[in-house]
């Protein structure tokens, strides 16, 4: 087992979420690997999506290498129902179910959805739904 390759899929789901034509339709190329610098003003910024924290266990056999990643993947809306934020969340886990982006070291065997969570944020102005996501990756190096 190895945490080498945390990195490599970090940035495959980043590139993949951000050129997927479901995501950015409705995220406008707010994906982001940290919490963006926000304007203060809840009401006016658009929806967006954070990759977030996650957890590594080995997942190796006799012969390979490899690690499941739990990925988390937040959601976060500002209008008063969770319309938006849903959508959102639905696109991202449409474009990660499934699918097996192209990683700089090591290939994801299998992306699978765990749980998603839905909660207010800033007394009721701001929607966020937490998305957990599986992965199985073996290493190439």
């Amino acid at each position: 087992m190895t945490y080498a390759l945390a990195l490599p899929l970090q940035q495959a789901v980043f590139q993949h979420l951000s050129a997927d034509p479901g995501v950015t339709a409705l995220a406008a190329g707010r994906v982001f690997d940290a919490p963006p610098q926000l304007s203060g003003d809840a009401e006016a910024e658009a929806a967006y999506a954070v990759i977030g924290d996650e957890s590594v266990q080995d997942w190796s056999s006799a012969d390979t290498a490899g690690a499941a990643h739990t990925l988390g993947i937040s959601v976060f809306a500002t209008e008063r129902s969770f319309i938006e934020a849903k959508r959102l969340a639905g696109a991202v886990s449409d474009a990660l179910i499934g699918v097996h982006p192209a990683m700089s070291r090591g290939r994801i065997v299998t992306m699978r959805f765990l749980s998603a969570r839905t909660r207010r944020e800033q007394q009721g102005r701001v929607r966020r739904i937490d998305l957990r996501f599986r992965a199985l990756i073996e290493d190439d190096a």
